[in-house]
């Protein structure tokens, strides 16, 4: 797909170009958890007991997982504080932020959907 003045013009090329980016997207950030725990973290450095509450529905194993994967995809930084006893946070990234218009769009299609869904 590539737009041209507004129109959109499938071409072979465009689509499996849009394709590949959409299937790495979602390898990313697949799961019903990535998003949430993102969203969360947008209040700002949170320590893990302080984010499983604010996600609910997770358990600590899964959220470990997570948590992991997106440290990896360098969503999620993970700040380890020396003292007794040893104090960890999570953190958004500044590349995090690249989400921003991407979670935005979904959270008001959802509204839409939600809406269109529910007036049937």
């Amino acid at each position: 797909m590539v737009k041209q003045k507004e129109k959109v013009i499938h071409t072979k090329s465009a689509c499996t170009r849009s394709l590949a980016g959409v299937r790495d997207a979602l390898y990313v950030l697949n799961g019903k958890w990535k998003l949430p725990i993102i969203i969360a973290l947008s209040e700002g450095p949170s320590r893990f007991k302080d984010l499983q509450r604010r996600v609910e529905g997770i358990t600590p194993k899964l959220l470990s997982k997570e948590l992991k994967e997106l440290e990896q995809n360098e969503f999620v930084v993970r700040q380890v504080y020396p003292q007794t006893p040893v104090l960890v946070e999570y953190e958004l990234t500044e590349y995090s932020s690249s989400l921003d218009g991407i979670i935005q769009a979904m959270a008001e299609w959802g509204i839409q959907h939600r809406a269109r869904i529910q007036s049937r």
